[in-house]
């Protein structure tokens, strides 16, 4: 599904307009990018969890020439961490 398809279907399930549905999309994505950069976690209870994980410097090798071995710099990581009520609806049969 890609964000054109998730705007229809959320304009449908709620009857509001594709333009405000999308604008509600765009303004959640903004919010948890947001909250990200200040290094806040977004915690939605039964969905799951986005949060910032530091990623250490370390060594890795070249994909183009192996023998060559390249640093890596240290990075933040955005990672999401479903809840479990979001992995048993999901692994519901």
């Amino acid at each position: 599904m890609n964000k054109a398809e998730l705007v229809a279907t959320i304009a449908e399930k709620t009857g509001l307009t594709k333009k405000d549905t999308e604008a509600t999309i765009n303004a959640f994505m903004e919010s948890v990018e947001g909250a990200l950069k200040k290094e806040d976690k977004v915690q939605m209870i039964g969905f799951g969890t986005f949060e910032i994980r530091n990623r250490k410097a370390r060594t890795g090798r070249n994909p183009q020439k192996p023998g060559e071995v390249v640093q890596i710099a240290a990075s933040k990581a955005p990672v999401f961490k479903a809840g479990k009520a979001f992995k048993d609806a999901v692994n519901k049969k």
